[in-house]
């Protein structure tokens, strides 16, 4: 989604540094072009540089603020399969800031469990993924965003996404529609 028209920044914003993961400060008055506006987060370019920035400050922006939904399954207890289908759900919205295709579809899940909390009601959800190249900086955002959108979900209470390595993530773990979307078929 490259926008011909630059947006200027309208408050001082946070911001993270694409791929390195820095975190920074975006100037009020910088000139922005956003190039990916998925999974409620923006990929812009101030000054030459790859940044993202949290829905939580699309109004510097000049867009509306994301606010993050309790994910309900209906008011009645959900059964483990309306809870695992709403997590893949969650999943699903979270997006490599460089690549506009999920996480799901791009094969960085490797494994995802439910199970009841052992002190009590509720769920605790663990998650095993990796990133598609092991140096990438923003592996740290993209788990912190698996988690928060998990918790959003009525009946999790706890979370706990794991970073892995092996196997190694290569383009075959995408799904075919994955692959068609980027012109890899």
């Amino acid at each position: 989604m490259q926008m011909d028209e630059p947006i200027t920044l309208t408050r001082d914003c946070d911001a993270v540094v694409i791929p390195a993961g820095t975190k920074v400060t975006l100037q009020k008055g910088e000139s922005a072009y956003i190039t990916q506006s998925l999974g409620g987060s923006y990929t812009v370019i101030v000054n030459g540089n790859m940044f993202r920035i949290d829905g939580k400050d699309a109004d510097a922006l000049g867009k509306e603020t994301a606010v993050a939904p309790v994910a309900a399954l209906g008011g009645e207890p959900a059964t483990p399969e309306q809870l695992e289908k709403e997590i893949w759900n969650q999943m699903r919205t979270c997006y490599d800031p460089e690549i506009p295709v999920n996480i799901v579809d791009l094969g960085l899940i490797y494994d995802c469990r439910v199970a009841p909390q052992s002190d009590g009601p509720g769920n605790h959800v663990d998650v095993k993924m990796t990133l598609t190249a092991p140096g990438c900086g923003m592996g740290e955002y993209l788990r912190q965003d698996v988690q928060n959108k998990l918790l959003s979900i009525e009946g999790i209470d706890d979370v706990n996404v794991e970073l892995v390595w092996e196997p190694p993530w290569n383009q075959a773990m995408m799904s075919d529609a994955a692959k068609l979307q980027l012109g890899l078929y």
